[in-house]
């Protein structure tokens, strides 16, 4: 296998995009110099200067060092740290009609793909041991989903995302709701911000030195999932996305001690006692200089991660599940979880109000239905306060564990371990039990 070039959509469907060369690049064949250049959709087709496109293909003179700057790229959608910024670019830049608008979309090299994943994920400053660490399963993940891209593409028909009837709303959010790209450049796939966030030689020894190296498990390369905090304890892949086993994603402790018994987080009693708790966690820990290696600057905006709290008013509530769900529950009388997984996240809540109830799932729906941007996770307990005469809570109160979906890597879990002196194959044995890293190219 020969190191691959992959396709990274960076704006999505955008009415115009404005861009510069930062070097010469050719369009079919004809040389375009440096400068200020701007694309728009246009009756379905792609304006560049005068000239109307199917599609635009620009191609570097030299792939690793020819570069380009797309403006205002949309960095942590949906997010609560949502902006934009202007971002720099090494390869190709492709422009192609999606919607009713212009797609930008980057083809680099998988190698120079990942340096620039590992300064955007986490600090370039990081230790050396998480930074291997993350190359190779950054690498190993993105492998996994172009291979389980083809695989889907010679089936026919795919398996459901999304099961809704009158009383369920169940969904689940994966990269195959790209179709013109391998990945997107958002904490939808992974961080993906260009040559805009400073490298060191550090990142770029830790790539080089793991070059081509991937987990695999029985001989395929791992689904190598990962998240900001698990908050003690890992999700189980199949609690997340769809109902594939991957005995590498399994929920455990994020601990050293691998005889420790956990409590059954799926029985509501101990979730509860465990997310209004504070137990023992390689991620449990307020250390700056560890936080600082895996949040940038904008995720440090974020001050609680392990445990966090979030009150709510009835009308607030009420009015964010409307706005974000569509449907008008009236006012809310119960958030009750009907199933949680091995780190106590909410797989199915039941959302019930005096006009209606409903489950919804799985955890990524839970924590878009209940906040303006994404709760931090779908572990959670809920405390409705200051009943009226009516039985309606005035307000609601989510204490909650952990940040993201939890499953496999917790990478503030995984900058403590580095911390505490672990090499990065002890990470990875760790995080993906069972699995063994292979060489591809």
């Amino acid at each position: 296998m020969e190191e691959p070039f992959i396709q990274v959509g960076i704006l999505l469907s955008q009415p115009r995009i404005d861009f510069s060369l930062m070097t010469p690049y050719w369009l079919n064949g004809n040389e375009i110099q440096p400068g200020e250049y701007s694309v728009a959709c246009a009756g379905g087709k792609i304006l560049f200067g005068e000239e109307l496109f199917d599609e635009i293909v620009l191609e570097p003179c030299h792939v690793h060092t020819d570069s380009f700057v797309l403006k205002g790229v949309i960095i942590g959608v949906n997010f609560h740290w949502e902006r934009k910024e202007d971002q720099r670019f090494l390869g190709g830049l492709k422009f192609i009609v999606e919607g009713n608008g212009v797609t930008a979309i980057n083809r680099v090299s998988l190698e120079d793909y990942l340096t620039s994943v590992i300064s955007s994920e986490m600090s370039a400053t990081s230790s050396e041991s998480l930074l291997k660490a993350h190359a190779v399963i950054s690498r190993s993940w993105l492998l996994a989903q172009i291979r389980k891209n083809k695989n889907d593409g010679n089936m026919c028909a795919k398996s459901p995302s999304q099961v809704c009837t009158e009383h369920e709303i169940i969904r689940w959010y994966d990269r195959e709701d790209h179709a013109h790209f391998d990945v997107c450049a958002d904490d939808h796939c992974q961080r993906y911000q260009g040559i805009t966030r400073q490298s060191t030689e550090l990142v770029k020894k830790a790539v080089e030195e793991t070059r081509g190296r991937v987990l695999v498990y029985e001989g395929a390369i791992c689904d190598t999932r990962f998240s900001k905090c698990c908050g003690g304890v890992t999700e189980t892949f199949e609690n997340v996305w769809e109902p594939v086993v991957h005995p590498y994603l399994k929920g455990k402790a994020d601990n050293s001690d691998d005889r420790v018994v956990l409590p059954d987080l799926t029985r509501e009693e101990e979730a509860q006692k465990w997310i209004r708790s504070s137990p023992p966690a390689f991620c449990n820990t307020q250390d700056m200089n560890v936080l600082k290696q895996v949040l940038n600057d904008y995720d440090r905006e974020t001050a609680d991660f392990y445990r966090w709290k979030v009150v709510y008013s009835q009308g607030e509530l009420a009015a964010i599940i409307k706005e974000r769900s569509g449907i008008d529950y009236g006012e809310i009388v119960e958030l009750i979880p009907m199933q949680r997984g091995t780190s106590g996240r909410i797989v199915l809540l039941k959302i019930r109000g005096t006009k209606r109830e409903m489950i919804i799932g799985k955890e990524l729906e839970i924590r878009r239905t209940l906040s303006r941007s994404h709760l931090y996770s779908s572990a959670f307990v809920v405390d409705a306060e200051d009943i009226d005469e009516r039985g309606i809570p005035r307000r609601f109160v989510l204490t909650g564990a952990g940040w993201g979906h939890g499953v496999g890597l917790c990478q503030i879990g995984a900058a403590m371990m580095a911390e505490k002196g672990y090499d990065y194959r002890q990470i990875l044995a760790h995080y993906y039990p069972g699995s063994e890293i292979e060489i591809k190219y």
